[in-house]
């Protein structure tokens, strides 16, 4: 059954561990099947509860996945195993288009920021027991999310979005949990549900964001918790509208114990109004990251939510790295205040190339989405084959199989950093990348 690996152990501690080598190594292969539970416990002299525990650890650890009378088997993507593995070494001389990072140009300089920050620490350096998010950042934070229909809520500070998920994930909900995720979506919401031994139900998206119908089949089946992309969702570019905002709300407001979880990491660089669907259920949380807007390396991002929430994930924070770094809160408030970036005019030069690159695929009978955001998403028939097509003619995308689940399969292009003249070259390759072989005739 397992070739030449074979599992060792005594305790189910070294058992789980021997499984989780021989995933890494290579030696056990994805979708490998496991010994019977009983089987493996009488080669190895073991009481069959210590291989039962073994495989429990291994399922909550993403390891494995158990299906019943199937037997349990090594997950197709083990929780050891990023998507962004998946992503396409770009060759010299070919144009990264893959990475979806921002336009460097469009962020601040920081030297200042944090001069300024720095400055005010010389004086009084921030010591143990102190708030964990400065007031001043705080006060700032509120101020925009009540500007943006955010209900009143306590702010918390994470090392970027998906830490604040995480740790909001992990105080609610539990291994073996359902959680409704965008489909296509953030491929690492997908690595960090595998790694939490939760499941995810794929939720499809339209350009208005998750569609109605989807989210009720998931919430039918048993879903605790619901995450969704506010504005500039990865990898389609969709945005929430008012009218879905009410559709869902309707659906959550059905299901009060729903843990509810948006991603605004579209913020200051998208020009769409937020709609809100924090406070429909008892349990929710609202992040907010920088790192588009402002740069990746500050890891800061803001979140809020309901009093036991961030109560929980305060509490938790406390027992890990405690705090983030008040020098970057102080260095953000110094951002801010001085108006560093222009959000709308981050998103007019976002939204002039992605606009561009759409129009010229459409005029090429290409169809692509594109909302929002700094992505834009080509559906096509040959995943493998159209990114491999469009490598050798310069150009490396990311192949769709990072953001999706059960979703078709699809190219995304990163936009940020195109100019004007990259357009329609991009286009041509995008349209011979994708267009169906040549029918051949005989005779």
């Amino acid at each position: 059954m397992l070739g030449e690996y074979r599992i060792a152990g005594r305790r189910a501690a070294e058992i789980a561990g021997s499984v989780e080598r021989g995933v890494g190594s290579g030696a056990l292969a994805p979708g490998q099947l496991l010994p019977p539970m009983r089987e493996l416990a009488a080669e190895l002299g073991v009481n069959p509860n210590t291989v039962a525990a073994a495989y429990r650890t291994l399922r909550e650890r993403g390891v494995i996945e158990t299906a019943g009378r199937r037997g349990s088997r090594v997950r197709s993507r083990p929780a050891s195993t990023s998507r962004d593995s998946l992503g396409v070494e770009a060759p010299p001389g070919a144009r990264q288009i893959a990475d979806g990072n921002p336009d460097p140009a469009l962020l601040p300089r920081l030297y200042d920021a944090f001069a300024v920050a720095a400055g005010e620490q010389d004086g009084r350096p921030v010591l143990y027991g102190e708030a964990p998010v400065d007031p001043e950042l705080a006060r700032l934070a509120r101020a925009g999310l009540e500007a943006d229909g955010v209900p009143d809520g306590p702010i918390a500070a994470a090392s970027g979005s998906l830490d604040a998920i995480e740790r909001v994930l992990a105080a609610h909900l539990r291994p073996g949990d359902a959680v409704a995720v965008e489909d296509p979506g953030w491929g690492r919401v997908f690595d960090l549900l595998a790694a939490l031994g939760m499941r995810p139900v794929p939720v499809a998206v339209d350009d208005d964001g998750p569609r109605p119908e989807d989210v009720r089949r998931a919430l039918a089946q048993a879903a605790r918790a619901l995450i969704v992309t506010c504005r500039a969702q990865n990898p389609t570019g969709a945005v929430i509208t008012a009218a879905r905002a009410g559709e869902l709300r309707r659906l959550i407001a059905a299901r009060p114990e729903l843990l509810v979880i948006e991603d605004d990491h579209g913020f200051a660089i998208v020009d769409e109004p937020l709609h809100p669907l924090a406070g429909a259920s008892r349990h929710w949380m609202l992040v907010r990251s920088v790192a588009k807007a402002y740069g990746p390396d500050l890891r800061l991002a803001l979140m809020t939510g309901d009093p036991l929430t961030i109560d929980r994930v305060g509490g938790r924070q406390r027992l890990g790295p405690g705090w983030v770094s008040r020098l970057t809160q102080r260095a953000m408030v110094e951002l801010w205040s001085t108006g560093a970036v222009d959000p709308a005019a981050v998103a007019r030069a976002y939204g002039e190339r992605r606009d561009a690159l759409i129009d010229a695929l459409a005029r090429r009978g290409v169809a692509a989405q594109g909302r929002s955001g700094m992505n834009v998403w080509v559906p096509v028939p040959d995943e493998t084959g159209a990114v491999a097509r469009m490598l050798q003619a310069g150009w490396a995308a990311a192949p769709g199989a990072r953001f999706r689940l059960s979703a078709p399969p699809g190219v995304r292009l990163t936009v940020s950093t195109l100019s004007a003249a990259d357009i329609e070259p991009l286009a041509d390759a995008v349209a011979a990348a994708t267009a169906p072989p040549p029918v051949r005739s005989y005779g």
